[in-house]
């Protein structure tokens, strides 16, 4: 194997995981809004957060390998933007379509991407993407139809996905697993009690715990372990405009799975998204290559 063609693989690796773990991501989600009308979004905070805290716990056994205390830090970041994102997303999709949610939760993605950019090609496809977010997420959010709480709890998760970015960057030195599993720890220290006042006992009878179980699985033990083997790898920036195709993926998962249809505009939104995150990445692969 060439050193030219073991480049383009070791580059093309990471954007794959990320592929895989929005794919996992929201067809987790669109298992979670079912479970909405039974334990609210606090609940399948509780659940997703919780569930997913053991079973990386049990896997990795983070506590052989406890951080040192510069680490701490960093890992409380993590672990915070980590549990808001979750619980604002999950009010946002209990109030407004999950594409439209997941379009404004993306610009916090899109954000460090601005901040990390030095080229004028890389502003052009923020741009592009921008384009694409209007088009999706119009500035009246009543005379679009949308709840405005709803549009408020995605733009808080936007912020928490730029936390959650910058955090897990510095995480992702960490050895295996144990950024994941202290993260999502610390995470549930409070997403679970907030899970708990809010609904009770419903919260443990076996079907919401199965849904519940495949939900936490889906949406965070896949996702969050390949998006932090990725960051090992992604400049900040490169991974936060590979982010910004969530929304293409949330609508198709959307229309399988949920039926939602969405309009000519949506799709020339999406489009948009999908454009300007591959050809930042084919942009950022070929400086990889030359590297």
């Amino acid at each position: 194997m060439s050193d030219r063609t073991a480049s383009t693989e070791s580059a093309s690796l990471p954007l794959l995981l990320v592929l895989i773990s929005l794919l996992s991501q929201y067809i987790g989600a669109a298992a979670a809004k079912g479970l909405f009308p039974s334990v609210g979004a606090e609940g399948v905070t509780a659940l997703r957060i919780g569930l997913s805290a053991l079973l990386l716990a049990a896997w990795w056994r983070p506590w052989r390998r406890w951080p040192d205390r510069r680490q701490l830090p960093t890992l409380l970041g993590y672990g915070l933007g980590l549990g808001a994102m979750n619980l604002a997303i999950y009010h946002a999709i209990a109030r407004i379509p999950i594409g439209i949610a997941i379009a404004i939760e993306v610009t916090g993605p899109l954000m460090v991407a601005l901040i990390g950019s030095r080229r004028p090609r890389d502003f052009a496809w923020v741009a592009l993407a921008i384009i694409g977010l209007a088009l999706l997420a119009p500035i009246d959010a009543a005379e679009a139809g949308l709840d405005p709480l709803g549009v408020l709890y995605a733009v808080g998760a936007a912020l928490c996905w730029a936390l959650y970015i910058l955090f897990g960057k510095r995480a992702s030195a960490m050895p295996g697993g144990d950024s994941v599993a202290w993260g999502l720890l610390i995470a549930s220290t409070f997403t679970i009690p907030v899970g708990l006042a809010h609904t009770g006992a419903a919260l443990f009878t076996p079907t919401v715990l199965l849904i519940g179980l495949a939900v936490a699985i889906l949406s965070s033990v896949v996702p969050y372990s390949l998006e932090m083997r990725a960051l090992r790898t992604l400049p900040s920036h490169v991974f936060g405009l590979a982010l910004s195709a969530s929304p293409a993926v949330a609508a198709l998962i959307g229309f399988v799975i949920l039926d939602e249809q969405l309009s000519r505009t949506q799709w020339i939104a999406i489009l948009c998204i999908v454009c300007a995150s591959a050809g930042n990445v084919v942009a950022k692969g070929r400086t990889y290559r030359s590297a």
